[in-house]
């Protein structure tokens, strides 16, 4: 080969690292977006020609890879432990008295603490050869593929040490946490608590593309191996960390006093609103390492460190009006505007009311007194009513839609209020999104903004006229040239062989996620025999309660959703179903208890994909219980299997029980 083609590509990736570094570590892009992707399609194309160039760590590969079967456990040789929280400076000091008194003036490294998720990177000689979660602290899970997808992480260091591991926090920044909340609300679906629960979950995708769709970020903040080069103390450590092209946690400081700790931890305090990221509190450690060891540790937590966590904030304001929202599958949502606050450092004026059960139990009433905070230090939520105007009345969500002005109903198995007319003007552009989402028809290219477009200039009223779009008439748009329109107009036509599952998931049935969709077309095999399907005939599918039976059938009664069918497969969308899965009794007998929101699927989701291989799933943990599925916030279900000696699984248990 010629050496000129391996000094080019050896360039060219160094280059976009060192771009990568610029941008995601300093904050500080020295290219435009373009020229980076011109230079990053050079090399895709050299590693394309040239396949013996291939390199794990690329930068091309840090969005590529195949999903994930499981995650391989990892055994940390340096346990990844937990530090002692306190909650009061009072606790604070004791511990520098305490430090004082058992070790010669001691120094300390005050730094935020970040809310994320605890992770471990090792490098072989300046390599990055494995991350992984930190699970109980001594076995976590490998994440290599997904920790790639993180690019202020450096997949070679500036300095080939045998060996090195430092821990770090992956976090979700604010803003990204935010637009993902709003996808999630427009699906209909649960969303994240908190930005550590979205990080959380998405580090654990299977699939390494929809890790790097979350848009994640890691400090740095531990050593805690390293060969070839000496270390003494924290501070020094960190800065050494930020040479070698790591981003270490911001804001950290030696000092010499409690007095400057406790400055220290007010000044982060007000730094929280011009943080991107969340903290939840500020960690105060012992800088010299060999202090350190002399301080020791209990069973449970080194004595040389505290976090100091941040007392929940909670503000009382005005309510000045009630703002009702109607979303995508019709939903309406109250949403209460009052006089800004501050909360965990940000200004709020909005939070969701959620439904007319919760503004009925907690009385809140239009020039409301009202308590506020952030659940989770993010998402606003109005606590309680203090006290009402003179003369205010109770407040009553609309009868009719605010947008169209169609009847609302109130479905017997659920709290929410919904419009009645599926061609709601409010409902549309989203029913549109989610009809080309990934999960549903996938049609690449058709995001908001087009979506917007499409609409601003008319060329669609529905779904179907989607499929009826040409090159030409996109050309006329202000975003498309010529390469993009054929583009979108490809994607769209591909669509039509999607499986049909995807198009029953893509057209918005009320509690039909992708898992139930799936196990309909089963079921029936086709969109002629679902529509013919009665309800009693549809609850004989293993997963299917009355409630969601009946929504599909009610649906298929619906002139809006026979009319988008016939004109879909007028259009050449695919109506046959092909199974992908041959279905099996590998679950018979056993019985499974479901608590905890799971990392990438919804409980109903679980329990159908249980009952559909002849498992059962409780509500209720007892003797006869052979699983409890646990995922995030488990509660009391969880402890009392704990309490019975039954085996709790997580997601990931329970995918890899499907695959065997």
């Amino acid at each position: 080969m010629d050496q000129s083609v391996i000094d080019k590509v050896n360039k060219l990736r160094a280059e976009i690292e060192q771009h990568n570094y610029n941008y995601y570590v300093m904050d500080n892009p020295t290219v435009d977006d373009y020229t980076y992707d011109m230079l990053m399609q050079e090399l895709k194309k050299l590693e394309s020609d040239y396949p013996e160039l291939a390199d794990k760590n690329s930068p091309t590969q840090r969005v590529g890879g195949e999903a994930l079967n499981d995650f391989e456990k990892v055994e940390h040789k340096v346990q990844m432990g937990s530090l002692q929280d306190v909650f009061s400076y009072e606790q604070v000091k004791a511990f520098t008295d305490r430090c004082m008194t058992e070790t010669v003036k001691p120094q300390y490294v005050v730094e935020p603490k970040i809310d994320g998720l605890s992770v471990s990177l090792e490098y072989v000689n300046g390599e990055f050869v494995r991350g992984s979660t930190r699970g109980d602290g001594f076995i976590g899970e490998d994440v290599t593929a997904n920790l790639k997808t993180i690019r202020s992480i450096p997949l070679k260091i500036k300095e080939p040490l045998p060996y090195l591991e430092v821990r770090g926090e992956v976090y979700m920044p604010r803003s990204t946490f935010e637009k993902l909340v709003e996808i999630q609300e427009d699906n209909d679906e649960t969303p994240f608590k908190n930005p550590r629960n979205a990080a959380a979950g998405s580090l654990r995708q299977k699939d390494p593309k929809v890790a790097a769709s979350r848009k994640l970020d890691i400090f740095v903040f531990n050593v805690q191996q390293i060969e070839g080069k000496t270390l003494n103390s924290h501070k020094e450590s960190l800065d050494y960390l930020k040479q070698l092209g790591f981003k270490v946690i911001a804001d950290y400081k030696l000092v010499d006093t409690y007095g400057e700790v406790e400055q220290r931890i007010e000044y982060i305090g007000n730094m929280r609103e011009k943080y991107s990221f969340d903290i939840d509190g500020v960690v105060v450690k012992v800088d010299n390492f060999a202090q350190r060891t002399e301080l020791g540790a209990t069973a449970k937590v080194p004595k040389w460190a505290v976090a100091y966590k941040f007392p929940p904030e909670e503000k009382q304001t005005k309510l000045l009006d009630i703002e009702v929202n109607v979303g995508r599958t019709g939903v309406i949502t109250p949403v209460a505007i009052f006089e800004p606050v501050t909360l965990a450092g940000t200004s709020v004026s909005r939070a969701t009311l959620h439904n007319q059960e919760f503004i009925s139990e907690k009385d809140v009433r239009i020039g409301d007194i009202i308590t506020v905070r952030k659940a989770g230090e993010i998402i606003p939520e109005v606590l309680s009513s203090v006290s009402h105007e003179e003369n205010s009345v109770p407040y009553k969500l609309p009868d009719k839609c605010p947008v169209c002005g169609a009847e609302t109903v109130r479905y017997a198995d659920e709290a929410a209020l919904r419009c009645t007319n599926v061609d709601c003007p409010a409902q549309l552009k989203r029913n549109i999104i989610h009809y080309a989402s990934k999960g549903a028809m996938n049609i690449d290219g058709m995001g908001e903004a087009v979506v917007n477009a499409l609409l601003d200039s008319h060329l669609i009223k529905n779904v179907s006229d989607l499929y009826s779009i040409t090159a030409l008439q996109l050309e006329t748009l202000e975003r498309f040239g010529k390469k993009s329109a054929e583009n979108l107009v490809k994607a769209i036509e591909n669509s039509k062989n999607n499986s049909l599952d995807r198009v029953i998931f893509g057209i918005g049935i009320r509690n039909i996620g992708q898992a139930a969709a799936k196990l309909l077309c089963e079921k029936f095999g086709s969109i002629d025999a679902i529509m013919k399907a009665s309800a009693e005939e549809i609850a004989e599918i293993d997963g299917f309660g009355e409630v969601m039976s009946e929504n599909v059938a009610q649906a298929f009664k619906d002139p809006h959703f026979t009319e988008l069918i016939t004109s879909l497969r007028e259009k050449g969308v695919k109506m046959e179903y092909v199974s992908d899965r041959a279905g099996d009794d590998r679950f018979a007998g056993m019985t499974f208890v479901l608590t905890g929101t799971l990392p990438t699927m919804t409980r109903d989701e679980a329990k159908a994909i249980i009952e559909s291989h002849g498992g059962k799933a409780s509500g209720s943990v007892s003797k006869k219980t052979t699983y409890v599925l646990a995922g995030e916030d488990a509660g009391s279900k969880l402890t009392k299997a704990q309490e019975l000696g039954i085996p709790v699984i997580s997601e990931e248990d329970f995918n890899k029980m499907l695959s065997e």
